[in-house]
C-alpha cells in the first residue's frame, strides 16, 4: 500500500472520530452553552419545581438576555443585575427603564473589595474578563481596557438586601465565576439554585471544574449539566469533565 494511500486514510478516519467525539460531547451537555439562554433557563425552572422565585441575581448582565427571560416569565420577581462595562449598563437601564423590581449595579462581583480592570476586544463584549485573555488564536485581540470596581456579594446581600433568600442566582462572567463564589460567604446558604458557565475562559484564569465541583459538594449542593436532552446529573467529579468548550452547569441546594 502506497504510504500517501495509508496517511489519507488515517486522516479521514481522524476527522470521523474526531466528529462522533464532538456529538457525543454535545449530547451531554459538553460544548453546548453558546446560545442557549432559553434552554438553560428553562432547566432552571424545572428545578425550581415550578416555584415563583422572588429574588433573581444575574451577575454578568451584559445586555440583558437572561434577565429577559426572568422578567418576561416572572413578572413579578425582584431582580438584582451586576455589570462592570459602563457601556453596557447604559444599555440596560434603557431596557429596564420601566421596570421598577429591577435594579442594576455598576460593578463586579468577585472575592475581593477594591478596583480593577475589565479586559475586553470591544466596548459591550460579551467576552470582557477581568482577566487579559490570550486569543491570538482567534484572531482576537484583547487590549480594550476600563477601571471598574469589585464587590464582594456577601457584603451586598446583607447591606442591601437584608440576608434575604435568593431563588435563582446566575453567573456568567468569562472566568471568574469561582472567585465570585468564593465572596458569597454566608449567602451560600440562602440560594436555591445557582447557574454558571464552564469554557474557554477558564484556560485563562486556571480554574478547573474541580474546583467548582468541590465547592458545591463542599457547600451542599447538586449539580447538573445543561444538555440538548435534559439536564444530566453529576453524580461525582471525573477529569473527563475538564471540557473547556462552553458548557452551562446548575447547582442546586440539597433540602
Amino acid at each position: 500500500m502506497c504510504h500517501c494511500d495509508e496517511e489519507l486514510k488515517l486522516n479521514i478516519l481522524n476527522k470521523l472520530l474526531v466528529l462522533i467525539e464532538r456529538i457525543a460531547a454535545k449530547l451531554q451537555g459538553k460544548g453546548w452553552g453558546s446560545g442557549t439562554v432559553q434552554k438553560e433557563f428553562k432547566s432552571v425552572v424545572k428545578l425550581l419545581a415550578n416555584n415563583s422565585p422572588k429574588l433573581c441575581i444575574d451577575i454578568g448582565g451584559n445586555k440583558g438576555i437572561y434577565t429577559e427571560q426572568v422578567v418576561n416569565t416572572f413578572s413579578d420577581c425582584k431582580i438584582v443585575i451586576f455589570e462592570p462595562a459602563e457601556s453596557n449598563v447604559k444599555t440596560l437601564k434603557k431596557k429596564f427603564n420601566n421596570f421598577p423590581n429591577i435594579k442594576i449595579e455598576r460593578s463586579a462581583v468577585s472575592s475581593v473589595v477594591g478596583g480593577a480592570t475589565l479586559y475586553s476586544n470591544e466596548d459591550g463584549s460579551g467576552l470582557a474578563s477581568l482577566t487579559k485573555r490570550r486569543l491570538d488564536h482567534l484572531c482576537i485581540d484583547f487590549d480594550n481596557m476600563e477601571n471598574i470596581q469589585t464587590i464582594r456579594f456577601e457584603d451586598y446581600w446583607k447591606a442591601n438586601l437584608n440576608s434575604q433568600h435568593i431563588d435563582i442566582c446566575k453567573i456568567d462572567i468569562e472566568g471568574h465565576e469561582l472567585d465570585a463564589l468564593l465572596g458569597f460567604g454566608e449567602a451560600i446558604n440562602k440560594i436555591s439554585v445557582i447557574q454558571f458557565e464552564f469554557g474557554g475562559c477558564n484556560i485563562d484564569t486556571r480554574t478547573f471544574f474541580q474546583d467548582f465541583w468541590y465547592f458545591f459538594q463542599d457547600n451542599g449542593f447538586d449539580i447538573y449539566r445543561v444538555s440538548p436532552i435534559g439536564l444530566i446529573k453529576v453524580k461525582k467529579y471525573n477529569e473527563r469533565d475538564e471540557i473547556f468548550t462552553t458548557t452551562n452547569y446548575i447547582a442546586k441546594k440539597i433540602l
